[in-house]
């Protein structure tokens, strides 16, 4: 049995790198991110762009340059060479500020922009090496979080969100945002759609997990498998609903919520929702983990103070406990108030976050 390789050094002088922006920048294999990533288990540092297996969270440290890695008793990576100005690394960071938000751009185009000897295949291939997805899927996200950021503003309306993330129009930002299933089959129970489910124990019962060929569709927290697929054909009454395995590994991404120091979650959503929703559901998943904010806090951060309740509605409106932590919202007085899938869970949730706040009590 192999032994991990420890750092011979102590690793506590890890540089004022935002650990939040950092794992996300690795995550997203950022190649403008100025820092390297160290696993602790192997004893290796890497570049973000490096195309090897996401270690676990809780090993990995960030360093601003390659020579701190060192300094600390890390390896450079041999697949990714951070000692190096990696070639594909290189060719990466130079093509993606041609891929705006208001035209979609050709392979044929980026090829051009990088040299005589480099054919559109080559770009295609080096960003599915490097990033894990082709130039287009880059592009399509860069949309839909610039999307996601605009509608997070409080001072702007959707309307100028879509064509401001560069979008031709409301059904192409539904289309490639993740944000929404089409309105009509939302109304209609979700006639036409296949949604598959799994579902697990977890330490506040049972947990499900629903999701469409788009994205994750529903979390259900509950006390039996029954009760769950119960709740979720009531929700989708029309829709073609049939456990499936593929979701296992959408399940685990969720439990690990439950640990005390999981990976931050990056799922897309198939979701349907007013603009105000989406706002107040963006604000939730902006609350760092072990802190809460009350209605009231939440709804003057959105720019409108007098929408308390419209606040509490959109939390109570939530489809996906957990992904979107609306257990982080308490009443003013510090009280737990209500909770969609019970206060008793809710309080539960915020103890394992470290999020109860001094004096919380139940209501």
């Amino acid at each position: 049995m192999s032994t991990a390789v420890m750092p011979t050094r102590e690793l506590n002088s890890v540089s004022p790198l935002n650990p939040d922006q950092a794992w996300i920048a690795v995550q997203s294999r950022d190649p403008s991110a100025a820092l390297v990533y160290a696993v602790v288990t192997t004893g290796i540092f890497c570049r973000p762009t490096c195309p090897s297996r996401r270690p676990d969270r809780a090993n990995v440290r960030f360093f601003p340059t390659s020579k701190a890695a060192l300094r600390a008793g890390f390896r450079p990576c041999r697949r990714c060479r951070p000692l190096d100005r990696h070639s594909d690394a290189a060719l990466i960071e130079n093509l993606t500020p041609a891929l705006r938000l208001d035209r979609p751009v050709k392979l044929a185009e980026l090829a051009r922009l990088a040299g005589s000897s480099v054919s559109p295949f080559t770009v295609q291939r080096t960003f599915q090496r490097v990033l894990g997805v082709t130039p287009a899927q880059y592009q399509r996200q860069r949309r839909a979080a610039s999307f996601r950021r605009e509608l997070s503003a409080g001072s702007t309306r959707v309307t100028d969100a879509i064509y401001e993330a560069g979008y031709s129009g409301p059904g192409r930002a539904y289309e490639g945002s993740q944000l929404g299933m089409a309105p009509g089959q939302f109304r209609a129970g979700g006639r036409g759609v296949r949604i598959g489910y799994a579902a697990a124990a977890c330490p506040l019962g049972r947990l499900l997990v629903a999701a469409t060929e788009r994205g994750l569709c529903s979390v259900i927290l509950g006390d039996s498998d029954r009760e769950l697929v119960a709740q979720l054909r009531a929700q989708f009454s029309h829709a073609a609903i049939q456990p499936s395995p593929q979701l296992r590994p959408m399940l685990r991404q969720v439990l690990a919520q439950f640990n005390p120091h999981p990976a931050a979650l990056d799922l897309p959503l198939d979701l349907r929702a007013t603009a105000f929703q989406m706002r107040v559901w963006e604000a939730l998943r902006r609350i760092p983990r072990g802190q809460t904010r009350s209605y009231a806090q939440l709804a003057q951060s959105l720019g409108n103070p007098k929408g308390v309740r419209a606040v509490a509605g959109a939390c109570s409106a939530n489809p996906v406990a957990v992904v979107i932590p609306c257990h982080r919202i308490i009443g003013s007085n510090g009280s737990l108030t209500g909770y969609r899938w019970g206060v008793a869970r809710k309080k539960k949730l915020l103890e394992l976050e470290g999020g109860i706040p001094p004096g919380a009590r139940n209501r």
